[in-house]
């Protein structure tokens, strides 16, 4: 009996030893500065070079985005440019040489212009038609020119243009004087697909012969149709339309018969699909509850490969070499960035070629997003994406941000953001909303808004304070709403029209007069000017009256909750003069306002530099004005 107690007193002594030594992740956990967040590395692109050693990428480890190559066997990346003021981003290895191509705007203005790097390393503009844009489209199908469009001859439309890679002379191929969007051009050079919006959902897709100058129309019915890719061997024509149905599924159109065939549906829109060069694979993407599902088709078999799997991580992005033995791909979550693999379709084996993430940061610090949803005030079921910081609970509730994406008609997504990641952090719960108007959810929901805005979309918001507000781990009487571009508005919106539902606001580069806003976009959205008018209103027309009554900017005398606004100087879309009249009005109620400017920014920010100053300015704004906490101003990315 006394060895029985005695063992069942060491086995109590050991289990509160072991308890005691296993504290949560709440106390172990780090608090990072805005610079070690930063300091995380993004990357895109991966194009392969014409021998299969290297991919060619573009990564902002340098301050701003500029082009690098990576060498497949040894991981090692070489800086190929080095600008140090506007981003560079990569486009693509020369199909049969080492050669490259890039593209580059002026510091956010996104007029971007075509650049090729010749093989000694110098490199000149190949459209350098001042204050025209141009896109690339990709490389013909006999790898001797590429494509592009260009707004040069008329700034409101976009024509179709050939580069010869031999002399680097254009020939014009389409001229666009009808206002289509240019869907996509047949390597074979026959074909063309043009669209053409009808509203901000529904589009018309047309396919036209260039050999014999024909158009034909596509769609019989009115709905969101867009063009994906050609075969292989040029008979038919894929595309994605929602005709008939909630969600955008994958049609193939035989170009001679004219015959149409569904080849495939999913529960939640296929973005779109293409082929790889040789013919043997079909890539296709799936919006599947804001996250991409990407599916890879042997064409031979009709049936999926099996691709590399993850724990909590997903691929978000595949690419082929030209030879097909090999696949890049990205594979990252919301509680991580993405880093770069290489994947051999034969051996099956894998490498990974990147460490993205800040080697001073933990990764069990950060915090995996999770999806949930909530009843708005009419019952419609909201979907959103949740943050919760690791320090919150019951006993320990946390002040708390509902965010709202750009658009209007974006999505908030389960990707990495070190901006939401360091809020989180430092004890900032977020809930990204994807209110109605949103994509990703089927046409009905995404229409909810049409010519509704600053109403419904914003009773969904404020739905969404109250379900954060319900949460035992929530400080209900500290939340606050964020948001950029569309999501800039709905913070004035909300501090505006509902002032007293939440404790704060941060607008980044918010629309808040519509009339102008409307009035000034550039002159490149033009072939989508009407579908935008449709969905918002016609600042020409008596329209103009509900603009009004809808922008932030005339009705400033209801705000009473602090602010701050941050603005791109650069920005084409959402004028900096937006920015400047709302921080005016809101300053003469005697609120607390802060303003943030870059010169050298757009819409958005992406030179690390301005991310540290902009994303550090909010947390100590967030600090004193929501917390109501002592601040110490952050310096030199410090706390």
């Amino acid at each position: 009996m006394k060895k029985l107690f005695l063992l069942f007193t060491v086995t109590l002594i050991w289990c509160c030893k072991e308890e005691k030594a296993m504290p949560t992740l709440a106390e172990t956990m780090k608090t990072y500065t805005i610079g070690q967040m930063m300091d995380n590395e993004a990357i895109g692109g991966g194009s392969f070079s014409p021998d299969n050693s290297k991919l060619l990428i573009s990564s902002n480890r340098s301050g701003i985005y500029n082009m690098y190559t990576i060498g497949l066997d040894t991981g090692e990346m070489m800086p190929i440019t080095a600008s140090d003021s506007s981003s560079v981003f990569a486009i693509s290895y020369f199909p049969k040489d080492e050669r490259m191509l890039f593209r580059m705007d002026g510091n956010g203005d996104e007029i971007f212009h075509i650049y090729i790097r010749e093989s000694d390393g110098s490199h000149r503009d190949l459209t350098p038609t001042e204050g025209a844009r141009a896109s690339f489209y990709g490389w013909a199908e006999d790898d001797k020119s590429f494509f592009y469009t260009s707004n040069s001859r008329n700034p409101r439309n976009d024509d179709i243009y050939e580069m010869d890679l031999e002399t680097l002379t254009p020939t014009l191929i389409y001229e666009n004087t009808e206002g289509y969007s240019i869907d996509g051009i047949a390597d074979n050079k026959k074909y063309i697909t043009l669209g053409k919006p009808i509203n901000t959902n529904d589009s018309d897709l047309f396919i036209y012969s260039l050999e014999d100058k024909k158009m034909a129309q596509i769609n019989e019915n009115q709905s969101a149709n867009n063009g994906s890719d050609f075969s292989p061997d040029g008979s038919s024509f894929y595309y994605t339309t929602d005709d008939g149905a909630e969600f955008a599924y994958m049609m193939r159109y035989d170009i001679e018969s004219g015959a149409k065939e569904k080849v495939m549906e999913k529960s939640w829109d296929i973005w779109g699909t293409y082929f790889t060069e040789q013919g043997t694979y079909q890539v296709t993407y799936i919006n599947e509850d804001a996250k991409n599902v990407i599916e890879v088709k042997d064409v031979a078999t009709g049936k999926n490969i099996d691709l590399p799997s993850f724990e909590n991580m997903d691929i978000t992005n595949v690419g082929f070499s030209e030879d097909e033995t090999l696949m890049r791909f990205y594979a990252g979550g919301s509680h991580t960035p993405s880093n770069l693999y290489i994947y051999d379709l034969s051996s099956k084996e894998q490498q990974k070629l990147t460490d993205v993430l800040n080697e001073e940061i933990q990764a069990e610090d950060l915090v995996n997003a999770e999806v949930i949803r909530y009843k708005s005030f009419d019952d419609l079921e909201i979907p959103a994406i949740y943050y919760k910081p690791h320090q919150a609970t019951e006993e320990n509730p946390v002040p708390a941000l509902v965010w709202v994406h750009g658009g209007p008609g974006g999505q908030s997504r389960q990707n990495f953001s070190a901006f939401i990641q360091y809020m989180v952090n430092h004890g900032y719960a977020i809930l990204a909303v994807n209110n109605r108007g949103s994509s990703g959810y089927g046409k009905t929901f995404y229409q909810m808004d049409d010519l509704n805005h600053g109403d419904k979309d914003l009773k969904d918001c404020v739905e969404g304070k109250n379900w954060l507000a319900a949460q035992p781990e929530i400080d209900g009487e500290k939340i606050g709403i964020i948001g950029g571009s569309y999501g800039g508005y709905m913070t004035m919106a909300a501090l505006t029209y509902t002032p007293e539902e939440f404790d704060v606001g941060v607008n980044l580069f918010g629309v808040t007069n519509w009339v102008r806003t409307l009035k000034s976009i550039p002159p490149w959205w033009e072939s989508f000017k009407d579908a935008l008018y449709k969905e918002l209103g016609d600042p020409h027309s008596a329209d103009s009256v509900r603009l009004k009554a809808i922008s932030p900017l005339f009705h400033t005398d209801k705000v009473t909750k602090p602010l701050i606004v941050l603005q791109g100087a650069q920005d084409p879309r959402v004028l900096q003069v937006e920015s400047d009249e709302i921080v005016a009005g809101v300053r003469k109620n005697g609120v607390p306002v802060e303003y943030v400017l870059f010169d050298d920014e757009g819409h958005g920010f992406v030179k690390k530099e301005n991310q540290i100053t902009a994303y550090s300015k909010v947390l100590e704004f967030l600090d004193l004005h929501l917390k109501k906490e002592e601040v110490t101003p952050i310096k030199d990315g410090g706390i």
